[in-house]
């Protein structure tokens, strides 16, 4: 016996609002570890995530403050680089989700996936200051097999 569709009301549907700020993602690598990073352009406000809400300025890895992600004030300038290369610090919320690999390779591939984010954001503008430091160039050494 066919089962009847159920409708829905008029009332129940609601109408997604509109995006507030923009996007740009990227992927980035280094070694075994994989980093998918978006920049958010927050006019204002913020952005909500599974229940973490993000401000202009801050970064959210794996669902976790970048400061107790990555811990350490040398983890910190390593990772705050691309930003300070191209004057962009406190511009934009990222998040990013990080798998496999170790602390050396994950933050590595965090840097990577944000330098190659920030080129996307101003290809002309920032791609040559990243360039120059080196953020684009994925480094590809990974372990030798036996």
């Amino acid at each position: 016996m066919p089962r009847k569709p159920k409708v829905q009301n008029k009332n129940s549907i609601k109408k997604s609002d509109s995006k507030l700020y923009s996007t740009y993602q990227a992927v980035g690598r280094r070694k075994e570890a994989t980093a998918r990073v978006k920049l958010y352009v927050l006019p204002d406000g913020s952005v909500t995530l599974k229940d973490k809400i993000l401000k202009k300025g801050e970064m959210i890895v794996n669902l976790l403050p970048v400061e107790k992600y990555f811990s350490g004030d040398v983890c910190k300038k390593i990772y705050m680089q691309p930003f300070n290369s191209t004057d962009t610090l406190g511009r934009f919320a990222v998040s990013a989700i990080i798998k496999g690999g170790g602390t050396a390779g994950q933050l590595g591939a965090f840097v990577h996936g944000i330098s190659r984010a920030l080129e996307k954001v101003d290809k002309e503008k920032y791609r040559p200051i990243l360039k120059k430091m080196g953020f684009l160039t994925r480094d590809s050494r990974v372990k030798e097999r036996r």
